[in-house]
């Protein structure tokens, strides 16, 4: 039986701005935390260069040109989140290639579950716009060369950081393909993901806004993820499944204000385990914020370890109120979406 896959790169470790949140020392822990427990079993690979035309897919020819030649200039700054320097430019590639790497060993079969872990991270990158720390909207890249290759007609993409995915939520926005659903604070930065904003022309209704007010925890992301994302998958029936994976939602993280914990991570796991275990599809993950170290490597081995073995038996969690809301405001677009049966 082929294993899961890690994919990263040392290039990830290259990328530095001095004094900034998005650092280093995020992927040097992480790692560490995992050959502490043997990597969990997992097999590792080097990821490779995303290409331009695989970056094209999705992003502007003029924004992938001002990257490469404010890196290659030897960088500087993009906005006030987001910076680069000369070794950003093959980090950000390799970034992007990881999430394309992710997708095919998930789609021939040469693993059922992955993990792309590099930085710097991409969700608020947008089609024509690096921000938010993002370069280039590695997941986007990896959803549409799946698209592209036909290796999956419907993807379902599940952004859980805490920061809303706006440049995923843009790049789809009018796209049947890719089911977006974002679990988010608000309000926080970038200010997008407003529950009302559900797609446009053919794609309405296949962005899915989910908003949750500061101090949400476990209760609220794991009743979204069970009563929510996961009827929307079996609903939906993608091929694939992709999850930014932001751990920035972390009780200890100071980017924002929610109080999810390892075990609500590894609980959002169980559910989308179980509903692509009910579909046959594959789960892969693509690393987005979470800046304390230890609070993200402690919630990354808890994820891992539900991936392990079979899959763990369906939890007892009640409906809370923003589940109800969502399932109610969704039934126009998903009439037979229906939360799982809770205590």
């Amino acid at each position: 039986m082929p294993r899961p896959l890690w994919l990263s790169h040392p290039a990830s470790l290259a990328h530095v701005i001095r004094g900034h949140p998005e650092r280093p020392e995020r992927l040097v822990g992480l790692e560490a935390a995992l050959e502490a427990n043997g990597w969990f079993g997992w097999e590792r690979a080097l990821s490779p260069e995303a290409t331009r035309e695989q970056l094209a897919a999705v992003h502007t020819e003029r924004l992938i040109d001002r990257v490469q030649s404010l890196c290659e200039s030897g960088g500087g700054q993009i906005d006030s989140d987001t910076a680069c320097v000369r070794a950003t430019w093959p980090a950000a590639l390799h970034a992007a290639g990881g999430a394309v790497a992710l997708v095919d060993a998930l789609t021939c079969g040469a693993a059922p579950f992955g993990f792309s872990a590099h930085r710097p991270p991409g969700h608020h990158a947008e089609p024509g716009r690096a921000m938010g720390f993002c370069l280039f909207d590695s997941i986007a890249v990896g959803a549409a060369h799946a698209l592209s290759t036909g290796a999956a007609q419907r993807v379902l993409i599940f952004d859980w950081d805490v920061h809303h995915g706006n440049g995923t939520n843009a790049i789809f926005h009018a796209s049947r393909e890719v089911l977006f659903v974002s679990v988010h604070q608000s309000p926080l930065y970038p200010g997008t993901g407003e529950a009302s904003d559900f797609g446009s022309e053919a794609g309405e209704g296949y962005t899915v806004n989910l908003p949750v007010p500061p101090g949400s925890g476990d209760e609220a992301y794991l009743s979204l993820t069970e009563h929510v994302v996961a009827p929307l998958a079996r609903a939906f029936e993608p091929q694939l499944v992709l999850v930014s994976a932001g751990f920035d939602a972390h009780a200890g993280d100071p980017l924002a204000d929610c109080r999810v914990t390892e075990a609500g991570f590894a609980g959002m796991t169980g559910s989308l385990r179980r509903a692509c275990a009910e579909l046959g599809v594959p789960l892969g993950f693509v690393l987005e914020g979470g800046y304390v170290v230890d609070a993200l490597a402690d919630s990354v081995c808890a994820l891992l370890g539900v991936l392990d073995g079979d899959p763990p038996p369906a939890a007892d969690v009640a409906l809370h109120p923003l589940a109800a809301a969502a399932v109610s405001r969704l039934s126009r677009w998903w009439p037979g979406l229906e939360p799982a049966t809770s205590a």
